[in-house]
């Protein structure tokens, strides 16, 4: 697997483990790793979550650019999958159904909403106590999740094991690697969930953000958010983010100001040697904050957070998450590949290794 850039020559990323809780007498501990440029992350052995993500805003004040909760007890209430890992498949399948192998496979259906099976299920990857280990080489500190989903679970085929890698660097970038096999052929999808708001201002919404998507083609989705099976230019619409644009600019062309949809990214140039293709640029102009990413994966989910506002949601200040409070660019497959063959596939044969990576690079401007 190809790894990070050259790093900088100070390697002052260290880690910080404590224990905070168990749940089936199985022990949760938060892990932050931090570097010396005063970026930090800390992340959740339950359901992988990366429960803070702190990074420094154009006059060096620290903030927190992911929504979550201050405590772990406050994830077990319920949360609107605040910075966790989505899978074994990620997004919806329709009806909850899909067929492998000539064999039908039945999921379950826990979008109350509209049918579909999404995130894999309620108790999903983002359910799971993962077992860690911490690794320092020469590029990043590394905190490795490690999970094993057995045959039949969720309803998916197949022993899965999986693992997540969250590195840290001096150069401040956040890696999220996948890695899975699983010894009969199955779907995987894997995905991170966060929620990010760059202004670093509990409360606050990404209607004054600006994002730019390397992607000219969007799956048009049906009312209930599940692509319809097209493939779309995005040129003189309201998912035209092919230059940096207002994210509150585009919601307002959209009669619900809503946005739940994957984005086809554009391939590599031919020849390119690097492995990662640009996806994405998100910029607060107001605190100077810009996050660059980069992935493997051949789609984005931009979702703008419109739900949000449903439920109420109590943030870690103690005040009420409104609606649009955080925007989520999801790297991933195209959602309910399993039941549209014309989209890149996401059966992984048995014994084979299925990888995914994306890194988040942070700056100010």
């Amino acid at each position: 697997m190809q790894r990070a850039p050259t790093p900088s020559e100070d390697r002052a990323v260290r880690s910080e483990i404590a224990h905070v809780g168990a749940i089936d007498g199985q022990p949760v501990a938060a892990v932050t790793l931090s570097n010396s440029r005063s970026m930090s992350v800390t992340v959740l052995t339950y359901g992988c979550i990366i429960q803070s993500l702190k990074t420094p805003d154009r006059h060096g004040g620290v903030g927190d650019i992911v929504l979550g909760y201050q405590s772990f007890e406050r994830y077990l209430a319920g949360h609107p999958f605040f910075g966790a890992i989505a899978g074994r498949v990620a997004n919806r399948i329709a009806g909850g159904r899909f067929t492998l192998n000539g064999q039908n496979y039945v999921l379950e259906r826990n979008e109350a909403s509209t049918g579909h099976h999404l995130h894999g299920g309620s108790r999903g990857f983002d359910k799971a106590v993962w077992g860690y280990s911490v690794e320092k080489d020469d590029v990043a500190l590394w905190l490795h999740l490690h999970h094993t989903s057995p045959d039949g679970d969720s309803g998916y085929p197949g022993r899965l094991d999986a693992v997540h890698s969250i590195g840290l660097t001096e150069d401040n970038e956040l890696w999220l690697n996948f890695r899975a096999v699983s010894d009969s052929d199955t779907v995987v999808n894997l995905v991170n969930h966060n929620y990010y708001n760059l202004s670093g201002v509990e409360g606050s919404t990404i209607e004054d953000h600006e994002l730019t998507l390397a992607a000219d083609f969007v799956l048009p989705a049906d009312e209930f958010t599940l692509p319809t099976g097209a493939v779309e230019p995005v040129g003189d619409t309201a998912f035209d983010f092919s230059r940096p644009r207002l994210v509150g600019e585009a919601m307002d062309r959209r009669n619900n100001r809503d946005f739940d949809h994957a984005f086809a990214l554009r391939l590599p140039p031919v020849g390119s040697s690097d492995h990662l293709k640009p996806c994405a640029e998100l910029h607060h102009p107001g605190s100077g904050r810009v996050m660059e990413v980069r992935t493997t994966q051949p789609s984005v989910q931009f979702y703008n957070g419109y739900k949000l506002g449903n439920r109420e949601w109590i943030g870690r200040s103690g005040s009420r998450v409104p609606a649009f409070a955080g925007l989520c660019l999801e790297t991933q497959h195209f959602p309910d590949a399993v039941n549209k063959p014309h989209f890149p596939s996401i059966t992984l044969k048995a014994n084979a290794l299925w990888e995914a990576q994306t890194v988040h690079r942070f700056a100010v401007r």
